[in-house]
């Protein structure tokens, strides 16, 4: 059974959830690309790390979800998500394998390939809309135009990138995948 990265469900909302995530690593690489793609055009690069291409060779469990964000570096892109009106080929994501949790900095194989970041990434607390169906732009900004709605009716600040959660393999049937959309928030004491 794949590990799924722990979080504790801070408040349950209508159609959403405040959780809060524990300090994990992440694998990432950037691409170039539309949205849609991304995932696929970096699935490989980081298959390949996890299945032995590593200064270790040693292999690294596949865990869910994959996450997706736009590169901080891409002017195209803003707060709100990926921006539309810009090039699909030129914007740039970042899609990351969240590393299984028995895993410190010290502990995790290596990439060989120089494209692959690590990064360990701090506890923060999020808000999560879970929702079934396709990988599109389209049906990622309506997820994402939903949650921010939501936030903000609930007084949480927005403090970083939306994310793109998925946690499916692409043969599955897209109305059983599960997807969430994540927003870092500032959590007050009463949340």
């Amino acid at each position: 059974m794949t590990e799924s990265q722990p979080y504790d469900v801070v408040a349950d909302r209508d159609g959403w959830q405040l959780r809060h995530y524990p300090p994990h690593l992440v694998a990432e690489v950037e691409v170039s690309g539309d949205f849609t793609n991304a995932g696929s055009r970096a699935f490989g690069v980081l298959v390949s790390f996890i299945s032995g291409n590593n200064i270790e060779r040693g292999k690294v469990a596949m865990t869910a979800p994959v996450l997706q964000e736009s590169a901080p570096d891409d002017a195209s892109a803003t707060a709100s998500g990926p921006a539309s009106d810009a090039d699909p080929d030129l914007r740039r994501h970042r899609v990351a394998f969240v590393m299984p949790s028995k895993y410190t900095l010290a502990t995790l194989p290596v990439p060989n390939d120089r494209r692959i970041t690590i990064r360990e990434m701090p506890a923060q607390d999020m808000a999560a809309r879970t929702f079934s169906g396709r990988w599109s732009e389209r049906v990622y900004r309506d997820q994402l135009a939903a949650l921010r709605h939501d936030v903000s009716a609930d007084g949480l600040e927005v403090v970083g990138s939306p994310r793109f959660a998925r946690f499916d393999p692409p043969w599955k049937p897209t109305f059983l995948r599960r997807n969430e959309v994540l927003l870092p928030v500032l959590r007050t004491t009463s949340a």
